[in-house]
């Protein structure tokens, strides 16, 4: 395999049927209103708009029992948004099932990249 080739990787979206889907945008964005506890700011940092950002929050809200994410009223020092105990278990559950699923298909994907032309032509 060449040196600079990029090196497979997976891009885990489980689909819950009507109910809707989370995949790794998802979960990016709740790990970073975790870290900036901003909805705003996640977005941004995303390159998305915070109604983009909103729209995503409100869909995971909706799927399950309880809400992910919770907003907080502007005040003296600006509002903001928290990871809910549930929102944080939903985040860390996809990135455990990202991991296994990464360890598990390795000499998989090594066997598919093995099989890549050298010159991806056009």
């Amino acid at each position: 395999m060449q040196a600079d080739r990029t090196e497979p990787r997976l891009r885990i979206r489980i689909v819950f049927g009507a109910a809707g889907m989370l995949g790794p945008g998802k979960a990016e964005l709740l790990a970073r209103i975790g870290e900036t506890g901003s909805i705003a700011a996640a977005g941004r940092q995303m390159g998305m708009s915070y109604k983009r950002a909103w729209m995503l929050i409100e869909t995971l809200n909706a799927m399950f029992r309880a809400p992910l994410v919770e907003r907080t009223r502007g005040g003296p020092g600006g509002g903001g948004a928290v990871l809910t105990a549930t929102g944080r278990q939903v985040l860390d559950l996809y990135r455990a099932f990202e991991a296994e699923a990464a360890a598990a298909g390795t000499a998989p994907l090594a066997a598919l990249a093995a099989l890549l032309r050298d010159d991806p032509g056009p």
